[in-house]
């Protein structure tokens, strides 16, 4: 059976609204969108790749809050379930947020040391997990090697992270 999400307006407010997965989203409402950049005290970023059938593209953790969850147990549960990892107890950062026509959308950065043989993937959604430095993201961007979603996200956090 689909996910059952929330729907927000253009401020990123919930609303009453819900839909399906795989649903028409009705004209003024947004789904969510959560993302999260995990780096470690290396300074370097976990990042999840998909599964061929789901693009086979690198990027970082994330997905839909299910109708309900508020943005960060979205990401919570979006965590343990692609990782197998518990971050209830994690500080998120709250780095970037905001709708942009298609999805509404809150990113957040965290610093944990994770060791790679902990993390338990989901194999329906992703073939692999591994620490990169900024360097290699850099190069992944100049290459365009991520897509689009996946730029702006590292891109806002160099931001973030260059700033704080």
């Amino acid at each position: 059976m689909p996910e059952l999400r929330d729907l927000y307006d253009k401020n990123s407010n919930k609303t009453d609204m819900t839909y399906y997965k795989g649903d028409v989203i009705p004209d003024g409402y947004y789904p969510m969108v959560v993302m999260v950049v995990i780096r470690n005290s290396n300074g370097e970023f976990l990042m999840q790749k998909r599964v061929e059938s789901k693009g086979g593209d690198w990027g970082v953790t994330g997905g839909h809050p299910k109708s309900g969850e508020t943005p960060i147990e979205g990401i919570i549960t979006e965590v343990k379930e692609e990782l197998g990892l518990d971050f209830s107890n994690e500080k998120f950062i709250e780095y970037d947020s905001g709708c942009d026509g298609k999805d509404c959308y809150k990113m957040y950065f965290v610093t944990k040391d994770i060791d790679i043989n902990d993390i338990s993937i989901q194999k329906e959604e992703l073939s692999e997990v591994r620490w990169f430095s900024m360097e290699e993201l850099q190069h992944m961007v100049e290459h365009k090697e991520l897509n689009d979603n996946q730029i702006s996200c590292f891109v806002k956090v160099c931001d973030y992270l260059n700033n704080n």
